[in-house]
Formats: structure tokens, C-alpha cells, sequence
């Protein structure tokens, strides 16, 4: 997978793969969020990727676990 790789405490980086949003997380997992690829430039443009995603992301996708 090729990650954009980011500048955050949680995040390590993130892709889109069909219209999933794919989440590298600095603890090494990987997850895949459904339908969320219209997500992607809103996290790599916020000011905490971490924050936007716990508040806009997570509560709302269905996940999947890919590593």
C-alpha cells in the first residue's frame, strides 16, 4: 500500500484503496474504513489528523481490521 505518510502522534499515515479509507496507525495496526474515501483530503488538510479522525471518522464508518 502506498501511505501518505503524516505528521501526528496517532497516525503514521493513510491511503485509499476502491472507496475505503485505509488508516496506518503509529501503534502498527492497519485499518480500512468503509466508504470513507471522501474522507482523505479532510484528514491530511486538519490541523490534528489524530482529533479529526476520533471525532469524524471513527464514529461514524464501519472499520476493518487489515493488520
Amino acid at each position: 500500500m502506498n501511505f501518505t505518510y503524516v505528521n501526528s502522534t496517532n497516525i503514521a499515515g493513510v491511503t485509499v484503496i476502491d472507496n475505503n479509507l485505509v488508516i496506518k496507525f503509529n501503534s502498527g495496526g492497519i485499518y480500512e474504513y468503509v466508504n470513507a474515501a471522501g474522507e482523505y483530503s479532510n484528514i491530511l488538510n486538519a490541523g490534528s489528523k489524530g482529533k479529526y479522525f476520533y471525532y469524524y471518522i471513527k464514529p461514524y464508518y464501519v472499520c476493518n481490521k487489515l493488520m
